[in-house]
């Protein structure tokens, strides 16, 4: 199982999102665990490269919600280690 850990900015971002929104993140953060073990990403997630950010990878979450992250060391070896760096809309990549 990978392991995570999330930036003070994220979880502020996190905080702000609704109900509805961090329901969608943690679905979608459940496909990335799956995906992980898999060793292939599930197309609904859509990760991608992030542009200008050596190492930083783009998640969708949701038509309008999109998440950022990158690999840190492994905290448990063998598993991957997801550290989140933002979390909201579109308006993250600003």
């Amino acid at each position: 199982m990978p392991t995570f850990f999330a930036v003070k900015r994220f979880k502020r971002q996190y905080e702000k999102l609704t109900a509805e929104q961090k329901i969608l993140f943690m679905q979608a953060v459940a496909l990335l665990v799956e995906s992980i073990r898999r060793g292939r990403y599930h197309k609904s997630l859509r990760i991608k490269r992030f542009h200008g950010q050596e190492g930083v990878w783009e998640i969708t979450w949701a038509p309008n919600g999109r998440a950022l992250f990158k690999y840190g060391k492994e905290v448990k070896p063998g598993e991957a280690h997801v550290i989140w760096l933002n979390v909201g809309t579109h308006d993250i990549f600003k």
